[in-house]
């Protein structure tokens, strides 16, 4: 009888403990760790939220960026992070969904080593083309590199981008070699220097070049056509209408952060992605959500399962 109390006792202040932590955070400067180089849309979408929460909170709010291997040294720097909400992490579908299916050892477990807490955006992935390459339309550019196999190579700044541009490839039958770099702005880089014909990007890395006329956007993966590029078709308007690709970028905590914490940092992420100021700022390149830790959790995993068969048909292994 005593072991028990002595258990509901030591819960009892656990909680309290932890509700008091919630009452009191931030009590420090809070990292956003973005695995990628500065440039592409996880930069983009941290930097503008983390300026709102350090407006918000009164404590300074740093983005760090830690590039390397696909985001899996900025997912390790986190994952090994103390869980009190100071260190946290915007990640996207690749780093999170995919890169657990690519790779055969991660340094933490893909699936147990954080903590959502909101889905914070969805964006609309664009395929491009280097403006050398003569071809004006999807239709035009399959034709192309159906006549020239083995011959365009397509830039991949996350593994996002390399398992979209296999699917590009296994439903057209095109033969296109693969570059890796390390984040989306240099992917687009080595389409405009002419060092890759072909790149499936996020639309925020890509779009200030689509506008100045210095790269060719022939499709967006998205239902609908954006506003930001109306002339640019579906991949469904323009010949492909099985291709589906989206991308997503969430926020995560260590893993054993308290549930008060990441109740309040979902909280307050919705609410500053929903500030007018803030919409403004992202643009309609990007598609706010907001979602729960729940929602973020099963889109992580749903995710996984609807990829899973891409990879193992491309027999896509990363060591």
């Amino acid at each position: 009888m005593k072991s028990t109390l002595s258990r509901i006792a030591t819960i009892l202040v656990l909680c309290a403990s932890q509700a008091l932590m919630a009452q009191t955070y931030p009590v420090k400067p809070i990292r956003i760790v973005v695995p990628f180089p500065p440039g592409g849309a996880n930069d983009i979408v941290a930097r503008i939220l983390g300026a709102k929460l350090q407006e918000s909170w009164g404590q300074p709010v740093v983005v760090d960026n830690k590039p390397g291997a696909n985001s899996i040294l900025g997912n390790e720097f986190v994952a090994r992070s103390p869980p009190d909400g100071h260190t946290l992490l915007v990640n996207s579908i690749g780093g999170m969904s995919i890169n657990p299916l690519l790779y055969q050892k991660l340094p933490y477990d893909g699936q147990k080593a954080f903590a959502p807490v909101s889905l914070l955006v969805e964006i609309p992935m664009v395929l491009g083309v280097s403006v050398a390459v003569p071809a004006g339309s999807l239709r035009e550019f399959i034709a192309y590199a159906r006549a020239n196999p083995g011959k365009l190579n397509n830039s991949a700044g996350s593994t996002t981008s390399q398992v979209a541009a296999e699917m590009f490839k296994e439903m057209t039958g095109v033969r296109i070699a693969a570059i890796p770099y390390k984040g989306s702005a240099q992917a687009v880089q080595a389409v405009l220097a002419g060092d890759a014909h072909m790149v499936l990007v996020d639309n925020p890395a890509i779009l200030p070049h689509i506008r100045a006329g210095r790269v060719k956007a022939l499709a967006v993966a998205w239902p609908k056509r954006l506003a930001t590029i109306p002339d640019v078709p579906t991949f469904a308007q323009a010949g492909l209408p099985e291709y589906e690709m989206g991308g997503w970028l969430g926020l995560f905590a260590p893993a054993g952060t308290p549930a008060p914490i990441i109740s309040r940092l979902q909280v307050e992420m919705a609410r500053l992605l929903n500030l007018p100021d803030t919409r403004e700022k992202l643009g309609s390149a990007i598609e706010i959500v907001a979602s729960s830790p729940e929602q973020l959790a099963a889109t992580v995993r749903g995710d996984a399962l609807r990829y899973a068969p891409v990879i193992k048909s491309a027999n896509m292994k990363l060591e």
